[in-house]
Order: structure tokens, then sequence, then C-alpha cells
């Protein structure tokens, strides 16, 4: 492991105890009985003990999305083909995705990382240019990456999430795109969890049955080839994964080094969070889930690192747009501890 990465990982420390529980004294002193306002009360007492204050507001924040192509597309398994990654890298530019529609309303600057798409991209505004290769290799017969690739990705992520935290962010999204990366996600899953890889292996973009089953049984086919070693993520990220999911693991290091709340999304996020806590126990007190995917393997992400999400609604898109959503909860939570008045304040009788 890199000096790099291992100097990241010695700076994430707990979250700040004391500026938890002053934040849960203000809660308990507000008008309403306590409690009562449930996750958002909880949520509040996340956010202070990552930031160090009581309230205040989190006004600049950034959704970081990774985009890379995977050599096991070849196999069929996505409904859409492979060039559609790079096609939603120009929409993403031009503004036009769901992820730009819902990261206006959270008022998130919206950055595309190139990770390994399949195509040339001059890097513009808006756009990183971060290529490890023309897209993974095949894990149906070869490894996805080498380990050096792997540990690139991951510091390549932890790179990315500083520079955007020296320019002002204050929250951390996380985003994806990559035909195939369910597939990957999928493989992570089964690989560091040792579920079967039917329980964690869904549609993807929306396979038939008889995709479905090919689906399962590449990745069945390519862990038994690979045997990724599940007390090495390392090693898991290079056998059967993604130049993006490494990516996004490095995003969820590089802003917990820096006490930096990270939002995460869907199911290929939750399977780099999956990584980056394997690496690091300590980053999961630094994750927020936004949602629960339709995608099974999501759940299964989630318990394995013990994160309960604030949303369900049955989206499986990605790009980050659960993330965007679960911000406006973060800006209602923080809303309460800043602007709602105490019993003595408003001059309503405390319970006896």
């Amino acid at each position: 492991m890199s000096e790099v990465l291992q100097d990241a990982i010695k700076r994430i420390a707990m979250p700040d105890q004391d500026a938890m529980e002053r934040t849960r004294r203000r809660l308990d002193r507000l008008t309403k009985p306590p409690g009562s306002l449930g996750r958002l009360e909880e949520l509040a007492v996340w956010l202070a003990g990552i930031t160090g204050q009581t309230g205040g507001a989190l006004s600049q924040r950034t959704v970081i999305l990774m985009a890379s192509d995977h050599g096991v597309a070849q196999e069929g398994v996505s409904a859409y083909p492979q060039r559609v990654t790079s096609q939603m890298v120009l929409n993403f530019l031009r503004g036009g995705a769901a992820i730009n529609v819902l990261a206006r309303q959270a008022r998130a600057k919206v950055v595309v990382v190139d990770m390994g798409v399949m195509a040339e991209l001059a890097e513009i505004e808006g756009l990183l240019v971060r290529k490890l290769g023309w897209g993974t290799r095949n894990m149906a017969r070869e490894p996805a990456m080498t380990r050096k690739e792997a540990e690139q990705a991951i510091l390549t992520g932890i790179e990315i999430a500083e520079q955007e935290i020296e320019r002002g962010a204050q929250l951390l999204a996380t985003g994806d795109m990559g035909i195939g990366n369910t597939t990957a996600a999928s493989a992570i899953t089964a690989a560091l969890t040792g579920l079967p890889a039917s329980e964690v292996t869904g549609r993807g973009t929306g396979l038939d049955d008889d995709g479905w089953r090919r689906k399962v049984a590449l990745i069945e086919s390519a862990l038994a080839l690979h045997q990724p070693d599940p007390s090495d993520p390392i090693d898991v990220l290079a056998k059967v994964g993604g130049y993006e999911i490494g990516g996004l693991a490095g995003v969820i290091l590089g802003g917990a080094s820096r006490r930096v709340p990270i939002v995460l999304d869907g199911f290929i996020a939750g399977a780099a969070a999956l990584l980056a806590v394997r690496l690091c126990p300590e980053a999961r007190h630094f994750i927020l889930a936004s949602h629960r995917s339709a995608e099974p393997g999501h759940a299964h992400v989630l318990n394995a690192i013990g994160l309960q999400p604030l949303l369900d609604l049955d989206m499986r898109l990605g790009e980050g747009t659960g993330a965007c959503l679960a911000m406006h909860l973060i800006d209602a939570a923080l809303a309460i501890v800043n602007e709602m008045a105490t019993f003595e304040e408003a001059g309503v009788d405390d319970r006896t």
C-alpha cells in the first residue's frame, strides 16, 4: 500500500463527541417533544460529529461523478451498448441528465471524472480526465485491472476529493456512470460479504430473466477464476472491480480524512464504500446513505457497513441522483438546529 494511501487512512479519526452532545442538548431544548423529529435529529447530530459545530450550513457541495467503461460489458451483461457511457458523459457536461436537474435543485456542483471511458474526451470545464485505461479488462477472462491500477484508482479519488475540498466543498456526494458497472459492484459485494452472487445481483439497466441468469453465472465464474481475497480490498477491486468504483472509494477516504461529510448514492457507490470501510473501518462514521437502491445488492452492502438509508424510492439510476435528494434533508436538519426556537425563547412550557 502506498504511503499516500496509508497517510490518508491514518488521518481518519472518530467523530467529535463533544459537538454531538452539544447538538443533542440543543435539540432537546427546542419546542418539541425530545426525539420527535426522528432521523432529522440524528442527521443533525451526525453532521455535528463531523464538522465539529452545532448547526451552521453546508452551502458548498460537490457531486464527484466517476465514469468508466468495463470490459465485462462485452459479455452482454447490460441492456445498453457500451458507447452509452461516453454519450452520457457528454450529456452530463451539457446539463441534460437527471443528475444535473437534481444537483441544480440541491445547489450542488457536478464534477465529472473520466477514469476509463472508451472515448477520447478533452478536459473542459466540468470534466477531469484521469483515464487509467480504455475501460477495464474483461473479468470473465482475466483480472479487471492490475493491483497497481486498482491502487491508483483509489489514489485518484483521494486527490480529487482533496482538490474539491481545497476549492471550498463542505459536502461531497458520490456519482457514477459506466455500462456494466452493476456487474462489477455485484462481484465486489459477493467477494467481500461472502453472499451468493444470485443474492446480490440485480437486473441493472433492465435485463430480462435470461440476461439476469447469464449475469449471475458470469459473476460466479469470475469469482471462481480469480479467487479475490476478501481480506484484501485492493485485491478484490483489481480482480473484479472498476476504475470508477476504486475512484469513489478514494473519494470516501479523502473526504473522511479531511472531516467532510460524504453522501453515498446507490449500489455502485455502496460497493465503493464497502471497499473504503474494509480499508479503514473508521471511514463509516463519515458516510451517509442517501437511499436504498432497487438493486438487491445495495441492501446487503449497507447492512455490511452498518448504514441505514434515509430514503427508499425504488431508484436505480445512479449518477448521484439519490445523494442530491438527501441534500434537502441535510438542509432541513441544519435549519431545525439553526432556526427553531427553544422553550425559553418561545415562552412555551416544557414538560414537567
